[in-house]
């Protein structure tokens, strides 16, 4: 009975927060506001797309930044650096972010003067893909010297994402990391998913997913660029 009442109880927490998902992803639609969500392991490399990305896409679009992190202003800080408001989310000991969280935070983000929202994720492999944070598109990281296994190991963040990135593609010759193999590894688990080799140190593979990212931004997004 025990455990049937446990079971119960997280399936009526994922119910709720996936209605407040929705209701998130709503209000940024009725906005004009596209949100991306940004999972990976820690030190994968999330901070440093976003840089890679806002330097290729700030003339076309109006960027923000959601820096979600147990206790740290270390990453909001280097975007505002880059005269992007960003804003900390430190989600209090929690190892993901939920769509509650996701809807305090966007009330202190001007989502009406906003087009591209990035919210970076906590860094780990599990949690992130397991709570809807009420993102349009979710972009999972993998940086090859965590290895060619973690579709296996991490099936459930593979299966969740639009986008995956893998990340550090200069580090190929010095890693034994089958690059085939994860590309296998996860098109057995989510074959609609496109997967991008990128380098945030070198630059290279970035154009390619700005290619892929921005296909996946539909027409009601305004685009300064235009």
């Amino acid at each position: 009975m025990s455990k049937t009442r446990i079971l119960q109880i997280r399936q009526d927490i994922l119910a709720e927060n996936h209605a407040e998902a929705d209701a998130v992803r709503q209000q940024l639609t009725d906005t004009g506001c596209y949100m991306v969500n940004i999972m990976a392991s820690p030190g994968a490399g999330k901070t440093s797309l976003i840089i890679r990305t806002i330097e290729q896409l700030r003339n076309q679009f109006r960027i923000a930044v959601i820096e979600a992190d147990l206790d740290s202003t270390v990453d909001a800080d280097r975007i505002s650096a880059l005269g992007i408001p960003a804003l900390q989310l430190e989600t209090g000991g929690y190892c993901h972010v939920d769509a509650r969280m996701t809807a305090s935070a966007l009330e202190q983000v001007d989502a009406a003067a906003t087009d591209l929202l990035f919210l970076e994720n906590v860094g780990n492999l599990i949690c992130t893909a397991q709570s809807e944070t009420g993102a349009h598109l979710n972009v999972a990281i993998l940086s090859v010297p965590e290895g060619d296994d973690k579709p296996l190991k991490y099936p459930i963040m593979f299966r969740y994402a639009d986008i995956v990135l893998l990340n550090k593609a200069d580090y190929l010759e010095l890693e034994e990391f089958d690059t085939d193999a994860f590309r296998r590894r996860v098109a057995a688990l989510n074959p609609e998913a496109p997967v991008c080799l990128i380098s945030c140190r070198s630059g290279a593979g970035i154009d390619e997913w700005i290619r892929v990212l921005t296909t996946r931004i539909p027409d009601w997004v305004r685009r300064t660029g235009k």
